[in-house]
């Protein structure tokens, strides 16, 4: 099966699942009329364009979302930072309610499958006109946040304005597109800086400042309780357009860099909206209804959770386990994302309280540094601009309500198209292996199935025949006994003990 043949399983797989692949008439007539960039200027947008703002993302990404870029602080505390995140401005040239926002409001999000990327916005938007592309100026939305040294974030108030964090617009210019891979294997080996970093002048020492902040951020997050895990994503790869293997896509030091960034920059913007009085939509992780299992999973190798579910005490285990068994420590992961549950967006508003996310230690958190790709970001993108320029909410609580289990449902359903499409093309790569046996992690046991993950090709399919006593994290040895390359099916049967 080629690559075409795998893309049409992929829409069909979201017509099923209430996605829509296509762009309506109307979006597309809205899309044609669009023939640059907005030219907005006015003296509270700010002139950004001289600083060495970079992206670093996936090698192969095209819709470029945030550009970022550190700053001394004169006379401010030793040690002491800016870190600046430039927002594609999306809102700029997608107008509020227009057919392109309506069918961005009903996906919800991009949809990465194996045959390819379904964007949220048309491409001609979220790879051009609304992406932060390099040599381009670009209106952007800025997080500018003020890190001590230790990786602390300054908060939204204060008397000392130097000494603040603080949300505005700005005019910017990225000056190296740069990708996740590349940057990483420099920042590890220490060797010569990749082409483009060295092709713009203090680049490179501008990018090891940044990893410094990103790490200290990061160890600020953990001694909080923040989570370390290791899990990856999968990647198809195509020879001549026919499907050739599934290889698993790992993190690396640049993505933990953008990620630790990122994770700042959105809890800045949750603040900086309560401070002005906003509702918001926020992300939230609850506390896991599976721990029992967890301090079970963690009895196995004679360690020791607490019976309530404590994030810090886990994060602990999960820290020993890497150090003593670093080969299997991404099946741990797994098992123990699996059991942590999916994260949810839910309504903020000002003086309530808030579920915060488990996972990442955190009360104050959204989403707002993908807005070309998510939803939820380019709302949280509109409530900034609403509150920057003076003006109403565009969104009233009921509405950020409804959007919120509208987009938690959309990603989930997101999620299992991906997951199917995923199938679909190990199903392929292992129509001619049925009956051969796979060392296999169980990732879900419900009532509604038994699931587990092999890593030749590295993907998941379900037991259909001695499953019982199965749970979540235990090893098993499964036969191949079925696929079906249409409907992304993969039958395992247990082989033994």
């Amino acid at each position: 099966m080629n690559n075409a043949e795998l893309r049409a399983i992929a829409c069909q797989a979201m017509l099923q699942r209430g996605l829509q692949p296509e762009l309506s008439a109307a979006a597309q007539q809205q899309l044609d009329t669009i023939a640059h960039a907005a030219a907005e200027q006015g003296p509270t947008i700010r002139d950004l364009r001289d600083l060495p703002w970079c992206s670093i993302d996936n090698d192969d990404s095209r819709d470029l979302d945030q550009l970022s870029v550190l700053l001394p602080i004169e006379g401010g505390a030793p040690g002491s930072v800016r870190i600046l995140v430039a927002i594609a401005d999306v809102d700029g040239l997608v107008a509020l309610d227009s057919p392109i926002d309506q069918r961005a409001r009903h996906n919800t999000t991009s949809v990465y499958t194996a045959a390819g990327v379904f964007p949220m916005l048309p491409e001609k938007l979220s790879t051009d006109l609304t992406s932060l592309n390099e040599g381009v100026e670009r209106l952007a939305v800025v997080v500018d946040m003020v890190v001590d040294e230790d990786g602390t974030v300054a908060p939204v108030d204060g008397a000392d304005s130097s000494q603040v964090s603080s949300v505005y617009r700005a005019r910017v210019l990225n000056r190296a597109q740069l990708a996740y891979n590349a940057v990483a294997a420099w920042l590890d080996a220490d060797t010569a800086a990749p082409q483009k970093v060295a092709a713009v002048p203090g680049l490179d020492d501008q990018l090891r400042m940044q990893d410094r902040v990103a790490q200290a951020m990061k160890r600020q997050r953990h001694a909080r309780g923040a989570l370390s895990l290791a899990t990856s994503q999968t990647r198809a790869v195509f020879t001549d357009g026919v499907l050739t293997d599934l290889r698993p896509d790992l993190g690396n030091r640049a993505k933990e860099l953008i990620a630790n960034l990122m994770i700042a920059a959105n809890g800045v913007t949750a603040r900086w909206l309560e401070k002005h009085r906003l509702p918001s939509l926020r992300r939230m992780l609850r506390t896991p209804e599976r721990w029992d299992r967890i301090v079970a999973l963690a009895a196995q190798v004679g360690e020791t959770l607490p019976e309530l579910a404590n994030a810090a005490a886990l994060d602990v285990f999960l820290a020993k386990r890497r150090a003593a068994d670093p080969s299997r420590f991404a099946d741990l992961s797994l098992a123990i994302v699996k059991l942590l549950g999916s994260g949810e967006y839910m309504l903020s508003v000002p003086g309530r309280n808030t579920t915060g996310h488990f996972g990442l230690a955190v009360n104050d958190y959204t989403h707002s540094t993908a807005p070309n790709r998510r939803f939820p970001d380019l709302v949280t993108q509109r409530l900034l601009k609403a509150a920057l320029e003076g003006g109403p909410a565009p969104y009233g609580e009921a509405d950020l309500e409804a959007l919120a289990a509208h987009c938690t449902e959309q990603e989930d359903n997101a999620a299992k198209v991906e997951r199917q499409v995923r199938k679909s093309a190990a199903a392929l790569l292992l129509a001619d292996r049925i009956g051969q046996g796979f060392d296999a992690l169980v990732t879900g046991a419900s009532a509604k199935g038994t699931w587990v993950r092999i890593d030749h090709p590295n993907v998941e399919g379900r037991v259909v025949r001695g499953f019982e006593g199965l749970d979540v994290g235990e090893k098993a040895r499964v036969t191949l006994i079925g696929v079906d390359a249409e409907r992304g099916h993969i039958d395992f049967a247990r082989a033994g003990p």
